[in-house]
């Protein structure tokens, strides 16, 4: 009970408040992960096919072929100038000395299917799909390209 001019909160209040924080907490914690999870892993395919448009770009810009070569688990880079993904090395920003791409958050990639080649057009003479996985749930979503250059995610 609260006399008139008294200042503060009993025990009781900040019992309740502190009970009702742990509840909402204990509700909600389960969907932020399954958010962070499926956060992560669209933002690693949202980064591949960044990556993978930019090799495209290049490909346009420097009027020569490109190949998108998956190296490792985490990792990307692009070959100029020859065709069955044997060129120069690109370097440029975003990647590191040796030409590399790494994807964020340990994102993994996977290529079913040969290493991407991009003509002076823009599109892809080899056509590919890659998977990505993220390491802490398994989950994975597909980065497609296609014939004509153009990228897509799908589940």
């Amino acid at each position: 009970m609260r006399r008139i001019g008294s200042a503060g909160f009993s025990l009781v209040e900040l019992l309740v408040l502190v009970g009702v924080i742990a509840v909402i907490t204990s509700v909600s914690a389960p969907a932020f992960v399954a958010y962070w999870r499926s956060a992560t892993l669209l933002g690693g395919a949202r980064e591949l096919t960044t990556i993978i448009n930019r090799g495209r770009q290049v490909a346009i810009s420097q009027n020569t072929t490109v190949c998108v070569k998956q190296g490792g688990s985490t990792q990307v880079q692009f070959l100029t100038g020859g065709l069955v993904c044997a060129g120069t090395v690109w370097t440029g920003p975003g990647t590191d000395a040796n030409g590399w791409f790494t994807l964020q958050n340990n994102v993994q990639i996977s290529s079913a299917t040969a290493n991407v080649v991009f003509n002076y057009m823009g599109a892809a003479t080899t056509a590919g799909i890659y998977t990505v996985r993220n390491p802490i749930n398994s989950g994975t979503m597909t980065v497609t390209v296609a014939l004509s250059g153009r990228v897509t995610i799908g589940p």
